[in-house]
């Protein structure tokens, strides 16, 4: 994003993923297999020596988490984007080659600053399109979303021109074909030696605009044709072919209706109960993350495998900041009982690690006066539909504009603080500026004054 908004010559040299430990003869990796396993110990599957002795393993080696993560999504769609060497997305950060790829990225830098190769001069439309068919490609984090709309609204030639709409377009048309956790089985170091980026952008060649232009100077034609690969029993394992797939399409998917007008996200590849792709329940709501703390684990709360998790106010504005709270975990009760997924809905983030049929950046968000979201009651019945890409509150209009009329009336003093939705006004400072200007997620979550568009003249 500074990038893009300095328009000076940048190129991106990461840490690269970490290794995978072992627990009795089974690979582990930070953090889908950290959160399944904490899930576990929650429902009473394994003990504490258990859960201690895997924490060991999680981390086994310097590096970025070893799944399909935020870290590993976001440097293979800055490979995809072309501003970085391809190799460099995915080789472990303990390997020998990351020595090799510092010195390629050294060499590129000074050539792109000889040339004035700015972000500006090479990011066009084609190589966003091309990074969010790799992201569907790969089952990346749905943080990839934001990141992308934010970086886009950032260039002066870009801004507006790409929307969610997109994303789940390219969605439609690729296939997730990437077996990795935590929609598939296998680890970064697999994808690595399955070929990397230059293997999956040679299988993804037809869906791809090859004119995109890269750091290098060279177009993505150029630089595939410059790297041919041919394909091996296990590279075929662990990236598909584009007619066997491991996700027929659509591993993220743009979802609509009054609960989110301008669009949230759901990783559908990541669903651990496939029913709940499409599914009606009754609400449980949690007014914040305080209120989910004290509530989630207790045995007195009302809640079956069929209901529907709401938690408010971790938006942009709500938290503020838009943590990464938004796997909200099973119940306890529940998952003592065998639950390992349940619809869940917010206006957050999470972990590109996690896993789930879970509905996030929900916009507009709860604290945005007149949304869906931040009217939701216990007990509202709660309509998602993947395939139809609609997400309802079965509630009219009038009814969450009275809910509104009656919230914003009422006084909170008497409620207990976790139960409390309104916050003091800030007067004053950067959280001031960011509560004033931070725009939506569809929008990429960024200040506005920022973006291409900027502030309109007074």
């Amino acid at each position: 994003m500074g990038g893009i908004s300095a328009n000076k010559p940048i190129l991106p040299l990461i840490t690269g993923p970490m290794m995978p430990g072992s627990y009795r003869g089974e690979r582990l990796g930070a953090c889908t297999d950290c959160r399944n396993n904490w899930g576990k110990y929650r429902a009473g599957q394994i003990d504490m020596e258990d859960i201690s002795a895997i924490n060991e393993e999680l981390a086994p080696t310097i590096g970025t988490c070893g799944v399909m993560g935020t870290a590993s999504t976001m440097a293979c769609i800055t490979a995809a984007l072309g501003m970085m060497p391809l190799k460099g997305a995915s080789v472990p950060a303990v390997s020998a080659a990351r020595l090799r790829i510092a010195e390629e990225t050294g060499k590129n830098a000074v050539a792109a600053a000889l040339d004035k190769r700015t972000p500006q001069g090479i990011l066009a439309k084609v190589n966003f399109l091309n990074a969010i068919t790799v992201l569907q490609a790969i089952g990346g984090s749905t943080n990839a979303v934001v990141h992308l709309m934010a970086m886009i609204n950032r260039h002066p030639d870009l801004y507006g021109k790409i929307t969610l709409d997109d994303f789940d377009e390219i969605g439609r048309r690729t296939p997730m074909i990437v077996d990795l956790k935590p929609s598939g089985d296998n680890y970064m170091n697999d994808f690595n030696n399955a070929g990397g980026m230059i293997a999956l952008l040679h299988t993804l060649r037809p869906l791809l605009g090859l004119e995109a232009m890269t750091i290098t100077g060279q177009t993505l034609r150029q630089v595939l044709d410059a790297t041919p690969f041919k394909t091996f029993p296990f590279s075929s394992q662990i990236i598909r072919p584009l007619e066997d797939p491991i996700y027929d399409n659509a591993s993220l998917v743009v979802l609509r209706g009054n609960l989110a007008l301008a669009g949230s996200i759901m990783k559908a590849s990541a669903s651990k109960n496939r029913d709940l792709l499409c599914h009606s329940g009754a609400a449980v709501v949690f007014e914040n993350t305080t209120d989910l703390a004290l509530r989630i684990d207790s045995p007195h709360l009302a809640v079956t495998p069929t209901s529907v998790l709401v938690l408010k106010n971790i938006g942009p504005i709500g938290n503020p900041g838009m943590p990464e709270a938004g796997m909200i975990p099973i119940p306890r009760k529940l998952a003592s009982q065998g639950v390992t997924d349940m619809l869940r809905i917010s206006d957050g983030r999470m972990s590109g690690t996690a896993d789930g049929t879970i509905v996030l950046h929900v916009s507009p968000e709860s604290a945005q006066v007149g949304s869906a979201l931040g009217v939701v009651q216990n007990g509202d019945v709660i309509s998602c539909n993947v395939e139809k890409r609609t997400l309802h509150l079965e509630v009219t209009d009038n009814e969450i504009k009275r809910r509104w009329d009656e919230k914003q009336a009422e006084p909170e003093d008497g409620l207990p603080k976790q139960r409390q939705t309104k916050r003091p006004i800030t007067k004053r400072g950067y959280r001031q500026l960011y509560e004033q200007h931070v725009n939506q997620t569809h929008r990429g979550a960024d200040l506005d004054f920022l973006t291409a568009e900027g502030l309109p003249s007074i």
